[in-house]
């Protein structure tokens, strides 16, 4: 009768075990996936400040073109500001033909005390394809333009 007692502490042990281990795995797929979802986010939203931060310093007084030191705007997604954008996007390893940039003045104008809009969105696909919705992390970010 001891010999049996034993046995179905161990068959508990190894039950308890599994549980314990499948739980430990699933925290741990949790944490891996929302971290890797707080980083693109928060790469996303800097590269929308990124892109405004060059906006608002690269305003009318600026001699037009498509250089780095070109004025920039207020044309719907000048080149200049998307290329700040795209380049700090994959810098934090996003793709970025997969971003979506919009770049609005809403002055109508890239004169210095005008504003202008950033907003940058990229569809977010998880480690694990058990859910099949795909999230869609965004981000804006408003300056006004100085120079």
């Amino acid at each position: 009768m001891t010999g049996s007692g034993a046995a179905g502490k161990r068959g508990q042990t190894l039950v308890e075990f599994s549980v314990v281990a499948l739980l430990t795995v699933l925290m741990l797929l949790f944490v891996v996936e929302v971290s890797r979802m707080v980083l693109v986010y928060t790469t996303v939203a800097n590269a929308a400040r990124a892109g405004v931060r060059y906006a608002i310093v690269h305003g009318n007084t600026r001699s037009p073109g498509s250089t780095v030191d070109s004025a920039s705007g207020p044309a719907g997604n000048p080149s200049q500001v998307l290329t700040v954008v795209n380049n700090f996007a994959s810098a934090g390893l996003l793709t970025t033909s997969r971003l979506v940039v919009n770049i609005t003045y809403p002055d109508a104008s890239n004169a210095p005390g005008k504003r202008v809009s950033i907003t940058v969105v990229y569809p977010y696909d998880p480690l694990t394809t058990y859910f099949s919705h795909t999230l869609r992390l965004g981000s804006a970010a408003q300056g006004i333009i100085v120079f």
